[in-house]
């Protein structure tokens, strides 16, 4: 089948690298999505992907270990370069070529993030794994992915979380709350609905970039929606 879009940034939760309720890398789920970018990549997608580390530490528990905001999230982004070398392993086990850039300079294990560095990559095949966040605190992952987007050129931004797409309510608190399977931006803000954090959201919205929110354990999710299929929300103008 014919890919949709022709470049496209993935946004994967840190939480989506460990098995459910755990922390930690569980191998087998990160060679999963190993598996499935390898098929975009042979279909000639040009992929990045934004990495949390919400599996290892999450910047916004700093109150309750007893760290300063700042510090938590600084430990967050290197949580997020531990994932992104798990993924490029896993990609390169799998014969994809991958590079692993960071936001914070790691110099030993990933190149830095560089505009122009990155589209390279992206116009080799390479799939460009971005770690670090943004590479300042304060600022989410979804930010993180949502400005990569726009600034890489990509055709869609795909968020794959531990929910199935976006609801009219809380799915484990409402036990009738609807999948909404197409949205506009401006419906997302009426109805006060919870998609990504609010700057991420703008950056989107501003941008005119589509969104796709689906469950990261949807069968084949990521290739089914870089194909255009209907899997979870789209949110678009």
């Amino acid at each position: 089948m014919a890919t949709r879009y022709r470049r496209l940034l993935l946004k994967v939760s840190g939480e989506g690298f460990a098995r459910p309720g755990e922390t930690g890398l569980d191998g087998e789920r990160v060679r999963g999505l190993a598996e499935q970018l390898k098929v975009l990549t042979a279909e000639g997608v040009q992929v990045a992907c934004v990495i949390g580390g919400g599996n290892i530490l999450r910047g916004a528990r700093s109150a309750e270990l007893g760290l300063d905001r700042a510090t938590a999230d600084y430990m967050g982004m290197l949580a997020t370069v531990i994932n992104g070398l798990a993924l490029c392993d896993a990609l390169e086990s799998h014969g994809v070529p991958t590079r692993v850039l960071s936001a914070v300079e790691v110099h030993k294990v990933c190149e830095p993030f560089i505009r122009r560095r990155a589209l390279r990559h992206l116009e080799k095949g390479r799939v460009v794994v971005l770690a670090g966040g943004l590479g300042s605190p304060y600022f989410t992952t979804d930010t993180a992915a949502a400005q990569r987007a726009v600034e890489l050129g990509c055709d869609v931004l795909l968020k794959a979380t531990q929910v199935d797409g976006v609801y009219d309510g809380d799915p484990r608190q409402v036990p009738d709350a609807r999948l909404l399977p197409r949205l506009g931006f401006a419906e997302v803000l009426e109805r006060r609905l919870r998609v990504m954090d609010q700057t991420a959201f703008a950056l989107c919205r501003e941008n005119g970039l589509p969104l796709v929110v689906f469950g990261l354990d949807e069968p084949d999710g990521i290739v089914r929606a870089a194909r255009g299929e209907h899997v979870g929300t789209i949110i678009h103008d």
